[in-house]
């Protein structure tokens, strides 16, 4: 008896077309749906847990129960109402090449293995390059699964150019407001506790330069050795972007590696109001941009940008005796040598394919759009009796609380209830609204960085909202 995979041609096509045709149903349809999907274990377990099964069912049956059950059961992150952490828009362009890249099954770590991938990650860097400033003759960088890997790769090629092999004295610092990620990446590193500096930010959340200072000139008098800041080029949170300029020269006064992570605002770089909120970007020796986030690309493709391409590959590069026939010439780049991974997939074509097909006008109007759209809500919250804004329009994000004129709660009660607004808009089901914390405050948060979204989706979420919220304080009467 023979094992095999294979499907006949007609098989394939009809297959093909009906996931295509229900792919293209999903987009057309999107803003109709409700974005919020919940479930809970249980009832997960009661739909799917079973034992792996010895014999196969029918393709399409499988499909149909996908769609019946998976799809369904997944929030709708691309959907025009989903406002909370950062959403995904996505293209369809996108989607689709990623299908292609998927399909032809295109191995993207070594150039001899897939020139052609390897050559548009050049192409796509490169254009990343320009748009940051750095520079593309001797810079570089790599498309990664997300912020997270791309913070975690900056890292580690921080450490071993500031640090060599003992980093037991170094020190690394960020604020209060950082992604989580670079945390993660600095215990993945091997780093205590007692090398990181979490430095406090001010009122409008971003680093503290005279804490910054303090903070190393008291580690460099203990004998420590400060080594790396990372900042942020947009938070998660509030949209925020760090001084970029007065860190670059603290970094290049006191030679600290100089990493920003743009993983959420750097595409903000595509709008002339962005642009200007990232002024100092290109003094940074590393970068991490989320293509993923703002630049409208589904999951997953993260990036990292460097000054310098051969710190990646000083840091990263092996040569095993089975890759020894592949290294290619100094031009011909084998990305497995710029980061942790040897197998990649072929991030870059997406990327590649949507830029080519709607141009950088597209994207730039769209951010520019997004930004636009953040400075409105704030507008009509401000006109609002009923709504106080706690950090204003950021880079497309916005946080604010319910807290009406005259109604005169206490600081908990005020926390209660606009915690209480958020479970009842995700029970409804009708926007993906949650909380986040600042100041010690619990404020409902807008991320709007989808294109698809209009100033009357907001509307009719604040409506629902106003109406959640009176509905909560008569019970409490």
């Amino acid at each position: 008896m023979s094992a095999h995979f294979d499907l006949s041609k007609e098989e394939m096509k009809s297959y093909g077309y009906k996931i295509v045709d229900l792919i293209a149903e999903h987009w057309d349809s999107i803003g109709s749906k409700k974005p919020v999907m919940r479930a809970t274990r249980k009832e997960m377990d009661k739909v799917f847990l079973q034992e792996a099964p010895e014999q196969g069912t029918p393709a399409e049956e499988v499909l149909d129960f996908v769609m019946e059950n998976v799809m369904p059961n997944s929030t709708v992150i691309s959907h025009p109402k989903a406002y909370s952490f950062v959403p995904g828009p996505s293209n369809f362009i996108s989607t689709m090449a990623d299908s292609l890249a998927t399909g032809f099954n295109i191995f993207s770590g070594g150039w001899m293995v897939s020139p052609a991938a390897a050559e548009l990650e050049i192409v796509t860097m490169n254009w990343l390059l320009k748009m940051y400033n750095f520079p593309v003759e001797k810079g570089g960088g790599l498309f990664t699964s997300g912020g997270s890997m791309a913070n975690l790769t900056a890292l580690v090629t921080a450490r071993r150019i500031k640090c060599g092999d003992d980093f037991s004295k170094a020190v690394i610092y960020l604020s209060d407001q950082a992604h989580s990620s670079n945390i993660k990446a600095i215990r993945v590193l091997g780093f205590k506790k007692e090398q990181i500096r979490v430095l406090p930010t001010d009122l409008e959340f971003r680093i503290s330069i005279n804490k910054l200072k303090n903070a190393i000139a008291k580690d460099r008098l203990e004998g420590l050795q400060p080594f790396c800041f990372i900042a942020s080029a947009g938070t998660t949170n509030t949209g925020t972007v760090d001084p970029l300029n007065d860190i670059a020269d603290i970094c290049e006064e006191e030679d600290l590696w100089f990493h920003i992570d743009g993983a959420y605002g750097g595409a903000a770089i595509l709008s002339d109001k962005g642009a200007k909120a990232l002024r100092g970007i290109e003094r940074a020796d590393s970068l991490t941009v989320d293509p993923h986030k703002w630049f409208y690309q589904p999951y997953e493709i993260g990036c990292l940008l460097v000054k310098d391409a051969s710190w990646l590959s000083n840091t990263f590069s092996e040569t095993p005796e089975y890759l020894r026939d592949i290294e290619g010439n100094e031009s011909e780049i084998n990305f497995y040598d710029y980061g942790v991974q040897l197998t990649r997939r072929f991030r870059a074509l997406k990327f590649y394919m949507s830029i080519k097909t709607y141009g950088l006008d597209t994207f730039k109007k769209a951010v520019s759009y997004n930004i636009q759209l953040a400075d409105d809500v704030e507008k009509m919250l401000r006109k609002s009796r009923n709504w106080e804004i706690i950090s204003p329009a950021t880079l497309a994000v916005i946080n604010f609380r319910y807290n009406p004129i005259g109604l005169n709660l206490e600081e908990h009660e005020i926390d209660k209830l606009n915690q209480k607004i958020s479970e009842k808009v995700m029970e409804s089901g009708e926007a993906f609204l949650v909380t986040t914390i600042l100041n010690k405050q619990v404020v409902l948060r807008m991320c709007l960085i989808n294109p698809k979204t209009t100033f009357d989706d907001v509307k009719s979420t604040f409506l629902l909202c106003n109406s959640y919220a009176e509905e909560i304080l008569e019970k409490q009467k």
